[in-house]
């Protein structure tokens, strides 16, 4: 018999008179509810109350277990309801990690907006561009850019991850404006590090473009990259969040802005059996309605 069940029974019991009643009230059979008193007895190692056809009376050990029964359950409701609240309302740590420059960008700005939302929540991001195992490191959820591999976690699709092409005004001054993607061969191209091969890649309806550049700056970093073609090192791709706020300051000038780059697919993630969480629940519904444009 379960301990916790079997003191409701010995409660209701003695609240409404009889076992009976006691029965109904916990939706068990009368002879259920004098198991579960014979099996409180038992455990107690004492009888609890006694029974007469008319009704049932504490024993004197009775009238000291009773109080403490009802202290029990009372402790236990108010602790299931400490455990739906905190189920219904976002509050605790939320660990997510996401790629450094999409995360410093774009999702920095939208978490300052997140805590303000919901003042119990505090928030552990860890940038970086590896791969985060989310159950081996503890994380709640985790932006990916590019082909998921993982089919055990839980992927909603945001908005895709676009890179564009710009330059500095002086850069352009001297150099003059590429027209197609074409022309880039004979510009000074800023080169990512981790690029296995300098070609950047375009398409404009049903023609694709691969075009070989080159350049004598090569960074493994896209702010040092944004910072060159700022101060006129020469022609800069580069993910849309880094870059958009300097064009529209006039800092960089967007090029060859009717040819598309290649965009990459951008997912949250997150473990089935976290959803429970409230504050998961509501940094899912945040990020969705942010960055799903």
């Amino acid at each position: 018999m379960d301990l916790l069940d079997s003191m409701k029974v010995f409660v209701e019991a003695v609240d409404r008179g009889s076992l009976t009643a006691a029965a109904a009230a916990c939706g068990i059979s009368p002879t259920m509810a004098g198991n579960h008193l014979r099996a409180l007895e038992q455990r107690a190692g004492a009888s609890l109350l006694h029974r007469t056809t008319r009704r049932l009376n504490l024993t004197a050990f009775g009238e000291s277990y009773y109080p403490r029964c009802q202290q029990i359950l009372r402790l236990v409701e108010d602790s299931d309801r400490l455990a739906d609240e905190q189920q219904a309302r976002p509050a605790g740590v939320l660990r997510i990690t996401a790629p450094v420059t999409f995360g410093a960008e774009a999702l920095m700005p939208a978490l300052c907006d997140y805590l303000a939302l919901y003042p119990e929540v505090r928030v552990d991001l860890a940038l970086c561009d590896r791969t985060v195992d989310l159950v081996d490191e503890g994380f709640e959820a985790a932006f990916r850019i590019g082909k998921l591999a993982d089919a055990d976690l839980v992927a909603r699709p945001l908005a895709p991850y676009r890179t564009i092409v710009c330059a500095a005004p002086s850069y352009l001054a001297r150099h003059g404006r590429p027209r197609t993607p074409d022309d880039l061969a004979k510009h000074e191209c800023l080169g990512f590090g981790a690029e296995a091969s300098q070609r950047w890649r375009f398409s404009k309806g049903t023609r694709e473009w691969s075009v070989p550049v080159k350049g004598r700056l090569k960074v493994n970093h896209g702010q040092a990259l944004r910072m060159a073609a700022i101060h006129g090192a020469g022609i800069v791709r580069q993910p849309a969040v880094l870059l958009q706020p300097d064009v529209d300051a006039g800092r960089l000038v967007r090029l060859l802005g009717g040819y598309e780059l290649p965009s990459r697919p951008l997912h949250l993630v997150y473990l089935h059996d976290r959803y429970r969480s409230a504050r998961l629940r509501s940094f899912v519904d945040f990020a969705l309605e942010r960055f799903a444009g």
